[in-house]
């Protein structure tokens, strides 16, 4: 039997939407806050060659340049002052978790509740400047050694590392009101606004290579076959879910008996979410940064050549290096995620129990049985997900990034939103059903004479 919560979702409609005005007042603030995003994209960093930097873009765009470009919205083709985007921003959001599991005061803070997560935003928001100008000055050194700036100098440095910094500060900042004020995760969103911008222009240029005959046209139409199976397969996984059967005993409250009932514990296939490619994709940034623009030069320094060769786009140790990070952080977040000790100890202060496990230790010691083999197919599932069409497309030498990260992402944070918004309609529903409520019950001791 279906419970009330999936009642009121089933009878949602346009109706009960037009009711809803905080909603659209979130949703509005969220699509006002992409739309400034999407501007920013379009608005250049000062002292570039335009005419150099889009040769030197063309000769580059196949590799991490080209999925660094389709994360941003096509940012970094015109290097604009949204370049950099919110990657700075998930370093160091990767960089404070890591260190929440290691240091110990970071990890009395974790514990603190909402205070000591304020506290640890606060030392990401710090480091995410730190890793923002450390990035910018090194994107502005190599931009002026590869001669693609107009006029080369500490100005250009300096301006440069501004612009760039604060273009980045300023997304962390919108993404977070996005979170606040909004639907959905704010920083997802950033990224996902930035792949869709770009997924048009990358469908019609395949197209149009295939038309003019530079790549296999049977070789695009497989892709194409391949990115909708893949969509498929995606919506299939991220809906699915492991449910365990809950019983709560029989209690009494005064005179009264309540009756035992039973419930789910619904444990998702990915917990993790788009968090592990993300972060895996944002750790392969860095140095992928340097090697895409320290090599635009006429001669490119020996490190340069020597890395592109152990780490360039689609060669073994990138990939290698690729599965290996969304593996690691698949099974990291996870463990953030799901607390298999803190579950098992709400269940048992609650009363509930799972049917055929002791309360307490044993539960804990089931749940993180059962979420460890959920997770080994999460990360089976991410990974074989954004591999796939990495090793196609290297294979079928596809001059420009058209990945499964990118549909993963899009997907994914689609869902999310949605789920949002849904669950924002049945908060509504429930306060409907409650003024009605109250209504009549004031209204019943009214005596007409």
């Amino acid at each position: 039997m279906a419970s009330a919560a999936e009642q009121l979702a089933a009878n949602i409609n346009l109706a009960a939407f037009a009711k809803a005005t905080d909603l659209q007042k979130r949703i509005w603030f969220t699509i006002i806050a992409l739309i400034v995003y999407r501007i920013g994209t379009f608005i250049p960093i000062p002292g570039i060659d335009p005419v150099r930097f889009a040769e030197a873009f063309q000769s580059q765009a196949g590799g991490i340049l080209g999925m660094m470009n389709t994360f941003g919205g096509g940012a970094i083709e015109r290097m604009a002052v949204f370049a950099l985007n919110v990657m700075p921003y998930i370093s160091a959001s990767i960089i404070m978790q890591l260190m929440s599991t290691s240091v110990p005061s970071l990890e009395r803070l974790k514990k603190e509740g909402e205070v000591g997560r304020k506290q640890i935003n606060q030392y990401t928001r710090y480091l995410t400047l730190l890793l923002a100008v450390v990035q910018s000055y090194g994107i502005a050194i190599t931009l002026q050694t590869g001669n693609l700036v107009l006029e080369p100098g500490i100005f250009f440095i300096a301006s440069t590392v501004i612009t760039l910094t604060g273009g980045t500060m300023f997304l962390m900042w919108l993404g977070e009101q996005v979170t606040a004020r909004g639907v959905g995760n704010g920083v997802s969103l950033i990224i996902m606004a930035g792949i869709v911008a770009e997924l048009p222009r990358t469908i019609m240029s395949t197209l149009a290579l295939a038309r003019t005959g530079d790549i296999n046209a049977f070789a695009v139409f497989a892709l194409i076959g391949l990115m909708v199976a893949v969509i498929v397969f995606i919506v299939f996984i991220e809906r699915s879910q492991r449910r365990l059967v809950v019983q709560y005993p029989k209690r009494q409250q005064g005179n009264r008996m309540f009756m035992g009932e039973s419930s789910f514990l619904p444990l998702k296939i990915n917990t993790a979410g788009v968090i592990p490619p993300i972060f895996a994709s944002s750790l392969l940034m860095l140095p992928q940064t340097i090697i895409g623009f320290g090599g635009m030069g006429a001669n490119p320094p020996e490190w340069a050549v020597v890395l592109q060769t152990w780490l360039g786009y689609g060669t073994v140790g990138h990939l290698t290096f690729y599965a290996v990070g969304i593996i690691f952080f698949t099974f990291f977040y996870t463990s953030i995620m799901f607390n298999p000790e803190e579950t098992a100890d709400n269940l048992r202060k609650y009363g509930g129990f799972l049917p055929g496990i002791r309360p307490g230790k044993k539960t804990a010691e089931y749940l993180d049985y059962v979420l460890t083999r959920l997770t080994v197919i999460g990360a089976a599932y991410i990974t074989a997900v954004c591999m796939l069409p990495e090793i196609l497309i290297t294979a079928y030498a596809v001059p420009f990034y058209l990945g499964g990260t990118s549909i993963l992402i899009v997907i994914s944070v689609t869902l999310d939103t949605v789920a949002q918004i849904q669950s924002h309609l049945v908060a509504h529903q429930y306060e409907g059903l409650i003024k009605r409520s109250k209504l009549r019950g004031s209204g019943g001791g009214i005596v007409k004479k």
